[in-house]
Order: structure tokens, then C-alpha cells, then sequence
């Protein structure tokens, strides 16, 4: 879900990387990684052979550079073995190199949590269900890279046959696209709508007792602003006590500046509606793939490959309290987002329901990370070719 922010939206967090900037990877041998031995290896396993489908099929994560994702080659045995494995832990064993990631940027990591929002909605507008969720207009493009480099635009429209920046988040709230029908659904909040945003993905729920299952389409180009950080930067909430609750509290006790707050992203998501055959799995995220609770991991994707097995070794929220919580789990990077930038950052798929947004909301973490790569590919790095 490219669109989805996971926590880092609350401040846009950003990190420049730089030639000089670069990361040590060093060789860990499985037995010395703590915790491995007590992994769930069957169920990474499982999400990594989700990764390997796509991978397969297309891998269209390789149409793009990617720093340490290697060729589709190195990738393609490794997923045509997973049929024949009896042994979960053995194939990862086996198949890969383990290698600690050292970030001289941020030596202290990053981690947050993504869940996907639910909420009430309806086919039809009217009986208080007024606020659209819009699919991607047919007039919203790419732009080749001159364009984007001269306007600092990657996506927008032609407008009198000249390159511009597409509709603003206001603009579009404000009735800029009525009338195209693109409209999927419709909901009651404009709150829930804008979180819906900010996650890119949600599960609608309809009176009958049937839902709708929301995913990323595409953005409108227009830079994103946190509004988290706008609250912050105003005093209205410090750094230290902000989180989603915090901000949807807020949002709920001033629901006339709540708008406008929401106004000052311009930034806008469009999606398009899915079929999950899986209840038990998320909606699909940017490699295309459904996403598995406490599994899928959201990642820079100009760094790492879409399907790159991940050991992540980080503390998590636990309770409304925010006790923490040791997380040593085998993750799988199938998604991303725009605030995911940097060699050890990632942002850890929750699912849904209450329980998933408490702790998404919450998490903030440092931790380690630990990349398994295929074997030749892993080589061809630590000998710097």
C-alpha cells in the first residue's frame, strides 16, 4: 500500500541517505540470532511464499533499482524451492545469508505499526453518509522524469495541455471531483476517511452485515504534510504524548479545526475495491500481495526487495499502557509508504480491529534488523560488486 504512512505520518519523518552514508552488513550465523530458534519459522514461510507467487509471475519489483534487491534471477530459485521444502527453518537455513543491517545514519533503527481501518459505510450517499472514498481518476498521470524533476512532481495532470500538480486534499473534499462517479463507497466521518488515507487500506462495514475491502489505487502527487507534527510545531501536543489516539482525540474534541488540520496535508489517496478470498488476510499491499498480520513488513523499497525475508528484533507496545514487549519474529517485505525511508526502518502490518489500531498507534520503536538474502546474491554484496 504505497500510500499508507504506518506511525511515521504523525511527523513525516524523512532521512536523507548520502554517498558516504552507506550501511555495514555483516554475516550472522542463524544460531546466534536471538529468539530464531523459537520463530514461528511456518508461518513467515507461508507470507514468503505469498511474495514468491508474485515474484514468479511478474516481479514488478524489478522494473525498478533496487540497492540490495539483486536480479529477479537470484530471487527465482530460491521461490521455485519453496514447494519442495519440508523443513520451514531448514529452507530459510539453507537459502539465504543472514546479514545484520548497521545504519551509520540512524545506528538505532525505527520501527512502527500499520493496521487496516474499519469502518461504517454504504453503497449510496444520503442518510448521513456523505463523505466519499474515490477511486483514481483517468486524468491523473505519471510524469517522465524531466517533468518530475522540473516541477518536483512525480505525479499530476495536463491541464490546458501543460504539465501541473493535481487537485489538493481540499479541493477534492470540497466537491472538485463530483460528479465523475468515482465514487467506491461512501462513509460518515471525514475522520475516518483521512485515517483510511493515512493507513491505504480499510474494511468497510454495511448494515447488512457485508463488507467491502478498500486498497491503494494511486496518490495525487501533491506533497504530504503530517498533521501530527503541524499540532506539535503549534504546541497544541508534544512529541512525547503523540500518537493516533492522542490526534483522533483531539480531532473529536474539536471537530471544526479538525477539517482544516486535515486540510493542510494536500496530499490525497485513491483507491480501488478487492477481493481478500483469505478473511484472515489484510488487504493486498504494494507488492501486490494479501498482507499477513505480525508478518508483512512495509520497508524503503529503494533499498530492499518486495519478498526480502527480514528478522526484526524490536520492543512493541502490549497494552493500553503502552508496556513493552519483546517482538523477535521472521517478517516479509511486501508493502511501503512514503514515510519508510531508511536501512533500518520498517513498519510492522498489525491487521485490524481495536487491538491492531492500540498498538499501531502506539509503536514508535528502535530496534535491530537482520536481512536474509538468496546466497549468491548475499556474496556479490559483502565482495562489494
Amino acid at each position: 500500500m504505497i500510500g499508507r504512512l504506518g506511525l511515521a505520518w504523525i511527523f513525516a519523518i524523512s532521512l536523507a541517505m548520502t554517498a558516504e552514508a552507506k550501511p555495514f552488513l555483516a554475516t550472522v550465523p542463524f544460531a546466534q540470532i536471538e529468539g530464531w530458534a523459537d520463530d514461528d519459522h511456518a508461518a513467515a514461510l507461508a507470507a514468503f511464499q505469498r511474495s514468491c507467487v508474485e515474484i514468479l509471475a511478474s516481479g514488478r519489483g524489478f522494473e525498478r533499482e533496487v540497492r540490495f534487491g539483486g536480479k529477479r534471477a537470484d530471487w527465482l530459485e530460491v521461490c521455485e524451492s519453496t514447494a519442495h521444502t519440508k523443513s520451514a527453518r531448514q529452507f530459510f537455513e539453507e537459502k539465504f545469508t543472514a546479514l545484520k543491517v548497521a545504519d551509520p545514519v540512524r545506528p538505532e533503527g525505527l520501527f512502527t505499526g500499520y493496521y487496516e481501518p474499519e469502518a461504517e459505510g454504504s453503497r449510496t450517499p444520503g442518510n448521513g453518509f456523505d463523505v466519499p472514498i474515490y477511486r483514481k481518476p483517468d486524468d491523473l498521470v505519471s510524469f517522465d522524469a524531466a517533468t518530475e524533476k522540473r516541477l518536483n512532481l512525480k505525479y499530476g495532470h495536463l491541464l490546458h495541455g501543460k504539465p501541473a500538480g493535481y487537485l489538493t486534499r481540499r479541493e477534492i473534499e470540497e466537491g472538485a471531483l463530483q460528479g465523475r462517479g468515482l465514487e467506491i463507497v461512501w462513509l460518515k466521518s471525514w475522520v475516518d476517511a483521512f485515517f483510511i488515507h493515512v493507513q491505504g487500506s480499510g474494511r468497510i462495514r454495511f448494515e447488512d452485515g457485508s463488507t467491502m475491502r478498500l486498497a491503494y489505487g494511486a496518490k495525487s502527487g501533491q506533497p504530504y504534510t503530517g498533521i501530527g507534527g503541524v499540532l506539535v510545531d503549534r504546541g497544541v501536543l508534544t512529541k512525547d504524548n503523540m500518537s493516533m489516539q492522542a490526534l483522533r482525540a483531539w480531532m473529536k474534541d474539536n471537530p471544526g479545526k479538525a477539517r482544516e488540520l486535515m486540510w493542510e496535508n494536500k496530499s490525497f489517496v485513491f483507491f480501488r475495491e478487492v477481493k481478500v478470498d483469505d478473511p484472515s488476510l489484510g488487504a493486498p499491499g504494494a507488492q501486490q500481495v494479501s498482507l499477513t498480520p505480525l508478518r508483512s513488513l512495509a520497508i524503503d523499497r529503494s533499498l530492499w526487495m518486495f519478498g526480502t525475508p527480514i528478522w526484526l528484533n524490536a520492543k512493541v507496545p502490549s497494552g493500553p499502557a503502552g508496556a513493552l514487549q519483546e517482538f523477535r519474529h521472521l517478517m516479509v517485505a511486501q508493502d511501503t509508504g512514503t514515510a519508510i525511508k531508511g536501512y533500518v526502518r520498517g513498519d510492522v502490518y498489525w491487521g485490524w480491529g481495536e487491538k491492531a489500531a492500540s498498538v499501531a498507534g502506539q509503536m514508535k520503536s528502535p530496534g535491530a534488523m537482520i536481512v536474509l538474502l538468496p546466497k549468491k546474491l548475499a556474496a556479490r554484496l559483502l565482495n562489494g560488486k
